[in-house]
């Protein structure tokens, strides 16, 4: 039982770290938080949440073995998230900017579908399932113990939504919405050039 505690508290450290290093997802929430309304952002985190859970799912089915053995599957499913990436970041060059917006306090986003853009963003990249199948192969001995087929999933989804959930609340509050009000027409270039970045980036790893 010490044991399994200690495996579950590493697996959970290294998928903390995963979340909370700069990346798309970030960007995503942190930008719906400023952008949107608290309650947008926190359906964001939720669809990443609900995002990890399904890789972390499949990393335990095998996925990493299936990828290895038919390389253009893992190529295919790179390819369409990147162009997937590239897409929001079209998204948010070609948002307009006038006075009238400008001066709008919020963008009205739907939580439905504030949750399947953090769904779709976190799986539009198949290597955060090899992140998932690596941790996992690290920490578990060969033979895997049922129970882990549900705890390991919901606690990379709790993990994921909780971080995620703590950005969004930190970034919908008055200062920072003040300031992406005041900087918006830089912060959606900005956002949306990095967001580019990162999807050419995924196209040509």
């Amino acid at each position: 039982m010490t044991n399994d505690l200690i495996v579950l508290s590493a697996i959970g450290v290294a998928i903390l770290f995963g979340a909370m290093s700069p990346g798309v997802s970030f960007l995503l929430v942190a930008r719906t938080a400023i952008s949107s309304s608290r309650r947008a952002a926190l359906a964001v985190a939720a669809g990443m949440g609900f995002g990890a859970l399904i890789f972390a799912a499949i990393a335990l089915a095998g996925l990493h073995t299936l990828l290895t053995l038919i390389p253009s599957l893992y190529t295919g499913l790179k390819m369409a998230g990147g162009c997937y990436l590239l897409w929001l970041a079209l998204k948010m060059f070609r948002r307009p900017s006038n006075r009238l917006i400008d001066s709008a306090i919020v963008e009205e986003v739907s939580v439905s579908n504030a949750f399947l853009t953090g769904l779709f963003t976190q799986i539009s990249n198949p290597h955060t399932a090899l992140v998932f199948a690596s941790i996992f192969s690290s920490a578990l001995s060969a033979t895997i113990q049922p129970a882990m087929y549900i705890i390991l999933p919901l606690m990379a989804f709790t993990i994921d939504v909780c971080w995620y959930a703590v950005v969004a609340y930190l970034l919908s509050t008055d200062g920072p919405r003040l300031a992406y009000i005041k900087y918006r027409k830089v912060i959606d270039k900005l956002s949306g050039g990095v967001m580019a970045f990162l999807g050419i980036r995924l196209l040509l790893k």
